[in-house]
């Protein structure tokens, strides 16, 4: 979104998605490309390892309080493990001292699986740690569904400005909404 507006709409949610899906995607292509030259201890551990740290503590407390607020470190485990800067700096410092693998790949493809597939992002300390969708946030989703677009091509100028931009036709309508 923006520095200002923090939140994803499902057209702005898709298409990182689908950013993240075309990373999955080769990283999956460059494992599979790889595949006899991929250490399979190695990947599959540093594959566990993100969830075994990061997810699986605090699923377990969440679930123990049947869906009540659990501690703040188990969503710090959460976003320590589950962050590209911590494994860009894991992965370096691992290239540093025992050089490439390809086993590596277990880091994005897990990550970006995460992002791509399911939708999983950091997680906020007050949002439930698993996906709920918390009443502010739908009544949010309602009034912002209800808001006018920015822009319209309907507004006097608009049309004529967007058609001399970008030197296409317009479509005169509200079409679109993300």
């Amino acid at each position: 979104m923006d520095g200002r507006n923090r939140f994803e709409t499902p057209v702005t949610l898709a298409h990182n998605r689908v950013e993240w899906g075309v990373g999955l995607g080769v990283s999956s292509w460059l494992a599979l490309t790889h595949f006899d030259d991929i250490n399979w201890v190695i990947f599959v551990s540093l594959f566990v390892i993100i969830d075994l740290i990061g997810y699986l503590p605090g699923a377990i407390a969440f679930r123990r309080i049947q869906g009540g607020r659990i501690p703040r470190p188990y969503f710090i485990l959460y976003n320590t493990m589950h962050s590209l800067v911590t494994w860009s700096v894991i992965l370096g410092a691992w290239l540093l001292v025992f050089g490439f693998q390809w086993a590596l790949l277990a880091v994005p493809i897990h990550l970006l699986g995460d992002r791509a597939l399911f939708g999983n992002t950091l997680k906020p300390f007050r949002v439930p740690f698993e996906p709920h969708l918390i009443p502010a946030f739908q009544q949010f989703e309602i009034d912002y569904a209800a808001m006018p677009l920015a822009h319209t091509a309907n507004e006097p100028g608009v049309a004529s400005s967007v058609a001399a931009a970008t030197s296409e036709p317009v479509e005169v309508g509200n079409a679109h909404r993300s």
